[in-house]
């Protein structure tokens, strides 16, 4: 038979094939847009912006959809009440992870983010109490974020007010923070071992690969070299790129918003002065500060629809079926933008997390860290970096833009996975 022949037929049933599958594979499932064969909805989720694609199709379908990814179908959770449902109410069935093919060619499925069962369960306990053990939690924490913010004033100080891109300074602050808890040592930023260590770590990132090690010697046993390893590095890429992500957005936004800054900077002056450093204890009597600290997690929405979950048996969720090993997608930007928790969600106010006496307000749809059993591990690590690194940056310094506020752009440069602000240069005026 000819060999072209053979290749079409061959199409035609790998077509069939698919159309019948996602057609009797549906069963129960939520509804949603009609896949196409092989490619599903791919076509219809708009890669530049996914969450506000999810956002256009919940429109359409409700709080709770399917897309098919390919051939897979992902059930999609819009929405606070949709979310609270699947990951807090029903958070055990909920807490599998889903592993994408480049993921787990880095991962290999150890670590914390992208492990299952009882490697999940086994490596997050063991970092829990580990990194309890090394002072998380603790005032000896607090004592080296507070050590690491000195540091990367002094830094910011060797600028001498030239305009500058933030990036380098502010990654290098976070990565040095998880450098002192694993291996109970900083680095100076210019020190050749950190450079290649932050290096190592970014080219990790670009070939989506790691180091491979000896056999595991008990088969049994959850803490292996290679477990451990893939443990720091998730560590690290969890302890530093979302942090320094975060500054380096919530810099953009002080400068597009100076009168906030301002005001920062007043209570700075009211409750800390200039004379000692930032500490956690200073939260409390600082309300706005918190709420713009917040404010500028939110309106970033740093990861819109967290990392991909997937259900550990067959759950019935609302009036649907949701089969075993099914992806879900929580929309954690839905959460975040909720307009009737939030108005005018899309402007960036901090009055967001202020009730009317100006007092800190809190708000159960604040999830920039997901929320559940598979929530961040390192969050209070990160609250913590957050509001020091950002307290202490306005203490010394009065930020100064290199362009006229109204003209700063603070819609995201790439906005899949997780959002990534415009590249941007400042001046660090010493005050």
């Amino acid at each position: 038979m000819d060999p072209t022949v053979v290749l079409v037929l061959c199409l035609s049933l790998l077509l069939l094939f698919s159309l019948w599958k996602q057609s009797h594979g549906r069963g129960n499932l939520p509804p949603g847009p009609t896949p196409l064969p092989i490619l599903g909805n791919i076509l219809q989720l708009g890669f530049k912006d996914i969450s506000k694609s999810l956002t256009k199709l919940s429109e359409v379908y409700g709080p709770v959809f399917t897309v098919y990814l390919g051939m897979k179908p992902t059930v999609v959770l819009h929405g606070y009440e949709a979310v609270k449902e699947a990951l807090i109410d029903l958070g055990e069935e909920f807490s599998g992870r889903r592993i994408l093919p480049v993921n787990h060619k880095v991962t290999k499925g150890l670590g914390i983010i992208f492990s299952n069962g009882k490697t999940w369960k086994h490596t997050r306990r063991f970092s829990l109490v580990t990194l309890r053990n090394f002072g998380m939690g603790k005032r000896s924490i607090e004592e080296r974020v507070q050590e690491e913010a000195r540091c990367l004033v002094e830094e910011l100080r060797k600028t001498n007010a030239s305009p500058c891109d933030p990036t380098f300074i502010l990654g290098a602050a976070p990565c040095n923070v998880i450098c002192s808890v694993i291996f109970q040592n900083r680095f100076d930023y210019k020190d050749q071992q950190f450079l290649n260590l932050m290096g190592k770590f970014n080219e990790n990132f670009r070939n989506n690969n790691v180091l491979s090690v000896q056999e595991k010697h008990n088969p049994q046993s959850e803490f292996t070299i290679e477990n451990l390893l893939i443990t720091v590095l998730d560590l690290f890429a969890a302890g530093t790129e979302t942090t320094s992500t975060t500054l380096r957005y919530g810099l953009l936004l002080l400068l597009k918003h100076p009168e906030v800054a301002a005001k920062v900077q007043e209570e700075i002056e009211r409750v800390i002065g200039r004379h000692r450093s930032p500490s956690m204890q200073d939260r409390s009597r600082m309300p706005y500060t918190d709420a713009v600290v917040h404010e500028i997690q939110r309106y970033i929405d740093l990861v819109p629809n967290s990392a991909p979950h997937a259900t550990l048996c067959d759950v019935k969720f609302r009036n649907y079926i949701i089969p075993k090993g099914t992806i879900v997608f929580p929309s954690l930007s839905s959460v975040l933008n909720d307009n009737k928790e939030f108005p005018n969600p899309k402007e960036f106010d901090p009055a967001h997390f202020l009730d009317k006496s100006g007092n800190f307000r809190k708000s159960d749809y604040f999830v920039p860290f997901s929320t559940g059993k598979r929530a961040c591990v390192g969050e209070a690590l990160a609250r913590m970096e957050l509001f020091l690194f950002l307290t202490t940056i306005l203490q010394n310094f009065k930020l100064k833009s290199q362009v006229d506020p109204e003209h700063i752009d603070t819609t995201p440069l790439v906005s899949g996975i997780s959002r990534v602000p415009r590249f941007y240069k400042l001046s660090f005026l010493p005050v």
